[in-house]
């Protein structure tokens, strides 16, 4: 497993986080019906992506993520997300996060099914990259944010070898092995059979530096080719176009990891599980350092960081979904707010409760090992 995989995960899924908050923020912006968006305006979208690009790529928070370490579980890093998200003005209610983290991983695995070789990983991050850049480009700072952490990544793994790049992508691969969530936008593209699972194409262009298959050339002890002979591929292979830019702007040439949801419609990001998928929601008994991760995440939740962030956003990112109407059935009150945004706040009893009980947990010595993530979230409480 490599010790190097978990900054490219964030980046890769932190970028389609972005995607989809952008496009389904601005469909409820320009929606026919405004009457429930109360104060919701185009600044408000920009705030958004400006505070969540903030802190994602604020130096402590980099400089905690691209220490050599092991993967986290879907768990814990979708809670890492999930308090990204919500470094904003706007909240998520939990069946929206879900639908969000399957969209994220779905997409990222796809591009990771289709990379060429395992080096272009980095110009698949590196289009994220781009994009995110391209969001916050009236705010200099964020920019700067962008940049800064575009180099470190540039000096981090532009000189890994080819073993180990794919090592990288095979680590990868058995993060996503068992995500099968069909989306309506790979469906309908065809990209994707209504199991889940992705059809990968048999034929297109090679990686740069290799051969179109179809030709064996033989050679003498002298190293001069005798014979040639070829045979059919099954497919229909063209050469490469050219080497994608590995610098800090420039051509990636290769289109993956660029925002494919900026030409789509809203109902394209919905979701589902396949028939066959059976969702297990049994407690799992090997996650001592998740719940720990959860049970500490739940004591942060005070009142007052609520109301210190002013005036939230509540906001049904997949309207469209049945579950997410169910949902919104049972939301909570939110009368808290000036406008119509997420059902995902705590009530105040509730958050009080939990205050008080991380408080009685505070006394308690420190697990000297450290749950996984917690570093992290830490630094995100503190931004």
């Amino acid at each position: 497993m490599s010790m190097r995989t978990l900054p490219l995960v964030f980046i890769n899924l932190g970028g389609e986080m972005l995607y989809i908050l952008d496009q389904r923020l601005r469909a409820h912006n320009t929606s026919e019906d405004n009457s429930d968006k109360g104060v919701w305006s185009e600044n408000d979208r920009k705030r958004v992506m400006n505070d969540i690009v903030g802190t994602m790529f604020s130096k402590a928070f980099m400089d905690e993520l691209l220490k050599p370490q092991q993967l986290y579980s879907h768990r814990t890093l979708k809670t890492v997300l999930t308090r990204l998200a919500h470094a904003s003005i706007m909240r998520l209610n939990p069946a929206s996060m879900d639908r969000l983290y399957e969209l994220m991983v779905m997409a990222f695995k796809h591009q990771v099914l289709l990379c060429p070789r395992p080096k272009d990983l980095l110009l698949i991050s590196y289009n994220h990259l781009d994009t995110v850049r391209e969001f916050v480009k009236d705010t200099p700072a964020a920019v700067n944010q962008v940049d800064e952490t575009h180099r470190r990544i540039i000096e981090t793994y532009g000189l890994l070898s080819e073993g180990e790049l794919q090592l990288l992508r095979q680590t990868l691969l058995i993060f996503f092995q068992d995500m099968h969530v069909r989306v309506s936008l790979f469906l309908k593209d065809k990209v994707q059979n209504p199991n889940g699972r992705f059809a990968l194409p048999a034929s297109g262009p090679v990686p740069h530096g290799i051969e179109v298959p179809g030709l064996i050339r033989m050679f003498n002890s002298k190293g001069r080719e005798v014979k040639r002979c070829e045979f059919p591929t099954g497919g229909s292979y063209s050469s490469s176009i050219r080497q994608g830019s590995f610098e800090l702007h420039g051509d990636r040439v290769v289109r993956l990891g660029r925002n494919m949801y900026s030409v789509c419609h809203p109902e394209e990001t919905h979701t589902s599980k396949p028939p066959s998928v059976k969702t297990d929601d049994s407690p799992n008994l090997l996650a001592k350092e998740e719940l720990n991760l959860l049970a500490r995440l739940m004591g942060c939740m005070k009142v007052e960081n609520v109301q210190r962030s002013g005036t939230g956003f509540r906001i049904n990112l997949f309207s469209t979904d049945k579950e997410e109407e169910e949902a919104g059935a049972s939301g909570a009150d939110d009368s808290m707010f000036g406008v119509i945004n997420i059902q995902a706040m705590q009530d105040v009893q509730a958050s009080t409760e939990l205050a008080r009980i991380a408080g009685e947990f505070a006394d308690l010595p420190e697990n000297p090992s450290g749950s996984k993530g917690d570093d992290l979230l830490a630094m995100m409480d503190d931004l």
